[in-house]
């Protein structure tokens, strides 16, 4: 007799962690149920092979409901445009987290950089202080200390930190919005900082496989585990070097007009929010993955210039590129 295969749901589905989650899930053997408030708009939009099933992050019941039977739940909820993160955020966070007190689910939440301030530099490891400076970093930590709190009644977590996203499909990332543009060719690379500040991305479909691994040793995970994933570590050189492989050409580099962003901020909810996060370009901000390491032995890692090339090729920017090559 075969074992049932284990279920998750999916809240955020049509976003960058929550597909590439969702994929990796099915792909491990998992059934997937994910919820959308118009769930045949977001099957067509995603194709993926999930139980759709119709219900509103913000609607406390419909996503207790939604999670019935399910050994996890990936909270990927996110507003976009970080449109109104202070009227959503948190009220999502609970229906997840009601969810998982009346199933005994786990809650997957990714977690950034974000909740650390200005005063962290270097490595920084899972219990680093967390002093954030900004809005979204301070929501980011109460996010946070509810699951904890919710631990005490039985809701399960775990907390995958990382640095910022890039990969297939995912046009609403920092590097897809700022340094080139999405559907576009890459001429240039814009670079918000100095050259020689490491900074830290996330490959997407990388990050998904180490969450599943993960979520793969639900035995041996504490009830409320966090760990941090540390992706690539590289300065501007480094990452321009490496869009030059993928394009097969020589880019320049132009500055990131912060001051533009800065300025159009008290009108744009967006640009705002962004400009918050321009202290992470000003020192070298990275994610230390030593527990992570010893937990699963390896750190899902794809090389940057094949990482790259599939998030351009994805998003229609290495078209040209690959024409001029053939």
């Amino acid at each position: 007799m075969s074992t049932p295969r284990k279920l998750a749901l999916v809240i955020g589905a049509t976003g960058g962690f929550g597909r590439a989650t969702a994929q990796t899930l099915l792909a491990d053997g998992w059934r997937v149920r994910a919820l959308h408030r118009n769930p045949d708009q977001a099957r067509a939009a995603t194709g993926l092979a999930a139980d759709w099933v119709q219900g509103d992050a913000l609607r406390r019941d419909e996503v207790v409901r939604a999670a019935e039977g399910a050994a996890v739940i990936v909270h990927a909820a996110n507003p976009p445009g970080y449109r109104n993160w202070a009227g959503l955020v948190l009220p999502m966070m609970e229906s997840s987290i009601a969810a998982s007190v009346a199933h005994g689910a786990r809650i997957l939440l990714p977690g950034n950089v974000y909740n650390y301030g200005p005063d962290a530099r270097g490595e920084i490891a899972e219990n680093a202080p967390q002093h954030p400076a900004t809005r979204k970093g301070k929501i980011r930590v109460e996010m946070e200390r509810r699951l904890r709190q919710a631990g005490q009644h039985g809701a399960k977590s775990l907390v995958l930190r990382a640095g910022d996203f890039f990969g297939p499909g995912v046009a609403s990332s920092f590097m897809s919005q700022v340094m080139f543009q999405a559907g576009k060719p890459v001429r240039a690379v814009a670079y918000p900082g100095p050259l020689a500040i490491r900074h830290a991305w996330a490959y997407l479909p990388d990050l998904a496989a180490t969450a599943v691994r993960l979520l793969d040793m639900e035995a041996d995970l504490a009830a409320v585990a966090s760990f941090h994933f540390a992706g690539h570590a590289l300065d501007g050189r480094e990452l321009v070097a490496a869009f030059e492989a993928a394009v097969g050409a020589k880019l320049p580099v132009k500055s990131f007009p912060w001051f533009a962003l800065t300025a159009a901020g008290p009108f744009n909810e967006t640009f705002r929010e962004l400009s918050e996060m321009r202290y992470l370009w000003r020192e070298t901000v990275l994610m230390d993955n030593r527990r992570l390491v010893q937990t699963l032995g390896a750190e899902p890692h794809t090389p940057i210039v094949p990482a790259l090339q599939a998030t351009l090729r994805s998003l229609g920017s290495l078209a040209e590129a690959e024409a001029r090559a053939a």
